[in-house]
């Protein structure tokens, strides 16, 4: 069984409802994926998530918390805010502390096998993917793959 990190992208997506063909491929590949994943691994996100989605104003947000109600909720220990600090002083991420660099410290501290999401500037993508292992392996952290629903779904997208 392995472990997925959700972040905020996820919940985001699988209840998009903007109508133009990359929107609705997103959506698409987001519900394909999670609907597997729900029955057959284990599927955690944080309160960081919630705090993000609750700020936010779009269609669709009330589903994308309700979907929320049902996943497992991460812990914030001290030493993810100290993850943080290391991937900030190293100029990993923007210097937002409960932004980006709050979803792979925690996906990282408690030992997920994938962080999911849809950000491909800031997180999943290979150069970010290096910095991470990098920072990590400092660290003496594990370091969770950086995965788009796409990704997961293999060969099986056009399907």
């Amino acid at each position: 069984m392995s472990i997925y990190y959700i972040e905020t992208t996820i919940p985001s997506f699988y209840h998009e409802v903007r109508s133009e063909p990359s929107m609705v491929a997103r959506r698409d590949w987001t519900r394909r994926w999670f609907d597997v994943a729900v029955t057959s691994d284990r599927i955690v996100s944080s309160v960081a998530v919630l705090d993000e989605l609750r700020r936010g104003d779009f269609p669709g947000r009330d589903e994308c918390l309700a979907m929320l109600d049902t996943i497992e909720m991460l812990e914030l220990d001290d030493p993810v805010f100290e993850i943080v600090e290391a991937y900030l002083a190293n100029k990993l991420m923007p210097s937002d502390p409960f932004g980006d660099a709050l979803h792979p410290a925690l996906a990282s501290y408690h030992r997920c096998d994938f962080l999911v999401t849809w950000n491909c500037l800031r997180l999943a993508n290979a150069n970010k993917f290096g910095q991470i292992r990098r920072i990590n392996g400092i660290l003496g952290l594990y370091t969770p793959e950086l995965v788009t629903p796409m990704e997961l779904l293999g060969g099986n997208v056009g399907s």
